[in-house]
């Protein structure tokens, strides 16, 4: 045996101790009994399986899945499966003849039809996952750094994906020596086609932005683009915000996202939103707020990633509780302060698959 084989099956051996090692069994297959259900079956299919009796139904999402996966097969791979399946059911089985046992092996044959078909599928799989994995490598790339340095201002930048990338938008682009500007937005939907389209939303933004003084008139530009370039059923939220360095003023555009929470001495509230969202309409005149911030007063923005954040027991992080996690800040620094709500978030979430992007956007005056 060369040194490349020996090394091969210590590597082999070593990760499959290591998974019998590390595998939560009843978790786990909870876990990906849970994602099985959730990639395969319909709306509709899981509010008829809430009806049935176990028996009743564990047979049908065993039957639902399959359907499912089979159509989702390429017509050779379903023209495989159907035969590895003939193979096995009629092949398979103990002879007697003449008083001699012969165990027929043309089930081996079927289950290995079976096998090249699953090998074909996580080929798929790895390739997919290996272009994805390119595609958030350029997502980094793009995410500015986490705290940039503004005179007047502190500020932290935070987004995750759900998946390998997302449409969850946070930016910073200094425009020039007197204009900062400040993007949190999600591209409706996850996944690759809103990474796709988050990534020309932001290009967009940073090719108009030094181009207009007025932020109505940036947005107004931002959104026909938008709407006439992505698809009809498409849009964005976007929390558009310039600062200027030095000073305590805030404008922002709001169209369409969650509105920020303003965190002041003696109070956190909504700063309320007054625009529809980017690429429902076309020309829209998009309304411009100003704030005037005293030092230590902060503007929190978020995705829906945080108060839509399920646990195993289908509850919402919820705005509420997010209010009653700002409301103890004040016992944090700022550098923390970011962090504290992630780990908030995800201690509510636990085991549970995360189903949405997260993103945060907050800046103090300081």
């Amino acid at each position: 045996m060369n040194e490349t084989n020996r090394n091969t099956n210590q590597r082999f051996t070593r990760v499959l101790r290591d998974d019998i090692k590390n595998v939560r069994f009843q978790k786990d297959v909870k876990r990906e009994f849970k994602e099985l259900k959730n990639f395969y079956l319909t709306e509709e299919q899981h509010e008829r399986l809430a009806g049935m009796k176990p028996i009743r139904k564990g047979w049908h999402i065993f039957i639902w899945i399959f359907k499912s996966l089979f159509l989702h097969l390429t017509p050779f791979r379903r023209i495989l499966t159907v035969l590895g399946l003939i193979v096995i059911l009629v092949g398979s089985g103990i002879i007697i003849n003449d008083g001699n046992v012969q165990v027929n092996n043309s089930g081996l044959v079927g289950g290995a039809i079976i096998f090249i078909v699953l090998m074909l599928e996580l080929k798929d799989k790895l390739l997919a996952k290996d272009e994805l994995a390119a595609g958030r490598k350029v997502q980094k790339a793009l995410m500015p750094e986490q705290s940039p340095n503004i005179e007047g201002w502190s500020l932290w930048l935070y987004t995750r994906p759900a998946n390998e990338v997302g449409g969850d938008l946070v930016d910073y682009l200094k425009i020039n020596d007197h204009r900062i500007g400040l993007v949190i937005g999600d591209v409706a939907g996850k996944g690759l086609h809103a990474a796709l389209l988050n990534a020309k939303l932001q290009a967009t933004i940073r090719a108009l932005a030094a181009d207009y003084d007025s932020l109505s008139q940036l947005c107004g530009k931002i959104n026909n683009i938008f709407y006439r370039d992505s698809l009809s059923s498409i849009f964005a939220s976007m929390l558009y915000m310039e600062v200027k360095p030095g000073e305590s003023q805030i404008r922002l555009v709001n169209a369409g996202h969650l509105p920020p929470y303003l965190v002041t001495q003696n109070e956190i509230k909504e700063v309320i939103k007054s625009n529809p969202a980017i690429g429902l309409m076309k020309d829209f005149s998009f309304t411009e707020d100003i704030l005037e911030m005293q030092k230590g007063e902060m503007i929190i923005g978020y995705s829906d990633g945080v108060t839509e954040a399920r646990n195993e027991y289908g509850q919402f992080f919820e705005k509420e509780r997010f209010v009653n996690l700002l409301s103890r800040i004040k016992n944090y620094s700022f550098e923390n302060l970011g962090e504290y709500i992630v780990e908030a978030v995800d201690d509510f979430v636990g085991d549970s698959p995360v189903v949405d992007d997260l993103s945060l956007l907050i800046i103090k005056k300081d």
